[in-house]
């Protein structure tokens, strides 16, 4: 996450969010929608692209690895318990805490002037790492609905030998989940004027 934050930066994209829920979040903090369609596109496609470049990395792994829910597990998340319910809150509540504490992060109450440079993608980047350690046990902590459907797009088109099925009934949790999560935690940021 910090290196595609960091590399997005450096080639021009001063959000740099990676991630369709953040884009949803601050749309609703600034109530400007007009970009939200091409920049989950963007992000989509580059989460397609990321694992489609890991599956070359692992090719020598797939024909040895005989557990497919191994192989889908290098693409994307699942929960543990399977419960709809909780797991879409489970993913709801990682991302609203994701939302809400990077908002504060580059919020003007934390400091006048924000985190220094270069300071707040390494903050949120330990962020995302606490999410995951405290709340990413239930449904291994999509927090990002490109993050978990790009590459499981990408695991349901590529022949990778011996691969099964893509779980495509647990797929709307990892994308709902995170939306949810998203769009309230961008309510309350816009009216707690962060």
């Amino acid at each position: 996450m910090l290196s595609g934050v960091l590399v997005a930066q450096a080639f021009g994209s001063p959000g740099a969010n990676l991630n369709p829920a953040i884009t949803l979040a601050v749309a609703i903090i600034s109530g400007d929608y007009s970009q939200l369609a091409s920049m989950w596109s963007a992000q989509l496609l580059g989460a397609m692209s990321g694992s489609a470049l890991m599956t070359l990395h692992y090719a020598a792994h797939w024909r040895i690895t005989p557990d497919p829910a191994a192989k889908l597990g290098i693409f994307c998340t699942n929960a543990a318990v399977r419960s709809p319910l909780f797991n879409i809150l489970s993913e709801a509540m990682g991302t609203a805490v994701l939302v809400i504490v990077a908002g504060a992060i580059f919020s003007h109450g934390v400091a006048a002037t924000g985190p220094a440079a270069g300071v707040g993608p390494w903050l949120v980047a330990s962020l995302v790492w606490g999410i995951g350690l405290s709340l990413g046990g239930t449904t291994g902590y999509a927090i990002n609905p490109a993050r978990d459907l790009g590459p499981r797009i990408v695991h349901w088109l590529l022949p990778i030998p011996g691969k099964g099925g893509s779980n495509w009934s647990y797929a709307p949790i990892p994308i709902i989940g995170p939306l949810l999560g998203g769009a309230l935690a961008g309510v309350l940021l816009r009216f707690a004027h962060l």
